[in-house]
């Protein structure tokens, strides 16, 4: 009978390879450590932000489009007005030349009445992204406000909120803002964004309750209480910026879903009203035209696309600046000192099991 080989090697090598992992990961930690040694929490949470890839490409194609939107274009609205430096108005009519195929001229073409699309697509682009930002700001609002209060006083004033919430939360949001958006919506963009605003804050509002909720019971909420702080001051100094990497968040998340929304309400024609445009009534309005003039509804959905995607990359980026949980990323030095340690680690190990093999 042939004898069993010996498995004494085979338990050193996983015992090296435990020992090496562990050692991996404390060095990394302690690198990480390391670098965030004496900030604060809001440099700490800028630093990681900052390093997130896509976020950090994400912001500066939104910055770059808010910046074309409203340049081109100009400013015209509450009373302001500032001209911009594109030389065709989105309600200007002119001639069509070449029937409004793109150009050098008209680099996003002219639709059958000889209005510049360019034109016209950057005057969606302002009216869309400032409803997505007051919409956000109003959510952000409404929804940090009732879910503090409903998690942090709980009892009858919870039941109260949150039966509220539920009351809002069941409205179709689409049939909402397309009844409003009927009769409201020739006065511009700003009514459906505070319509959408004052619809939108529910799924936040829950969030932020459950965060009170639970932070409310935490040891330092309890020390404030004993240092004489009131119940407001407790809610906005101590648990608020605790809770505030959800807000952010979900607040991007919103703002992400509210462009989609617009331009969705917009499409069946209850939205932004004529003369004015939004993205989604500029597709709304050229949709009969996809199969012989792509153009015309090709950039207006090539905008909420790239508007959309951007906003949910930096929203991402936000969620991993703000979770602790989440693995961060080491700058270049450190994570040359991280595989020199994994490498003297490793060599470390495979010398260690060499000598026990020849024993």
């Amino acid at each position: 009978m042939s004898q069993l080989p010996p498995i004494e090697p085979d338990l050193n090598q996983a015992a090296a390879d435990a020992t090496r992992a562990a050692d991996t990961t404390d060095a990394q930690s302690n690198l990480e450590l390391k670098e965030i040694e004496g900030l604060s929490q809001s440099r700490i949470v800028l630093r990681r932000f900052l390093r997130h890839r896509g976020a950090m490409i994400s912001a500066g194609i939104l910055l770059a489009i808010v910046v074309l939107a409203f340049s081109s274009e100009g400013i015209d609205a509450l009373g302001l007005k500032i001209p911009g430096w594109w030389h065709y108005n989105y309600g200007q009519i002119a001639d069509v030349t070449n029937g409004g195929v793109p150009s050098w001229r008209h680099p996003f073409g002219e639709d059958s009445l000889g209005r510049d699309m360019f034109a016209v697509v950057m005057r969606g682009a302002q009216q869309s992204l400032m409803i997505v930002f007051i919409v956000g700001i109003i959510s952000l609002v409404i929804g940090v406000v009732i879910g503090a209060a409903s998690g942090f006083f709980r009892g009858w004033i919870d039941t109260i909120l949150m039966r509220f919430t539920d009351i809002v939360l069941v409205i179709p949001l689409i049939v909402l803002t397309a009844t409003l958006g009927r009769n409201f919506g020739a006065r511009g963009s700003l009514i459906l964004a505070i319509v959408l605003g004052l619809a939108s804050w529910t799924a936040l509002a829950r969030l932020v309750r459950g965060d009170f909720l639970s932070l409310r019971e935490r040891e330092f909420v309890d020390a404030a209480r004993v240092a004489g702080a009131g119940p407001w001051r407790i809610m906005m100094v101590h648990i608020l910026p605790n809770a505030i990497g959800v807000i952010i968040v979900n607040t991007t998340l919103l703002m992400s879903a509210t462009i989609l929304t617009e331009s969705a309400v917009s499409f069946l024609g209850f939205g932004v009203q004529f003369p004015d445009v939004s993205l989604g009534s500029v597709i709304g309005q050229y949709q009969a035209a996809f199969q012989t003039r792509p153009w015309l509804f090709f950039w207006p959905a090539a905008f909420i696309v790239i508007i959309s995607l951007t906003i949910n990359f930096i929203g991402d980026g936000l969620r991993d600046a703000f979770d602790p949980r989440q693995k961060r990323a080491l700058n270049k030095a450190a994570r040359k000192a991280a595989s020199a340690s994994r490498e003297k680690a490793r060599a470390a190990a495979s010398q260690n099991v060499s000598e026990q093999t020849a024993q």
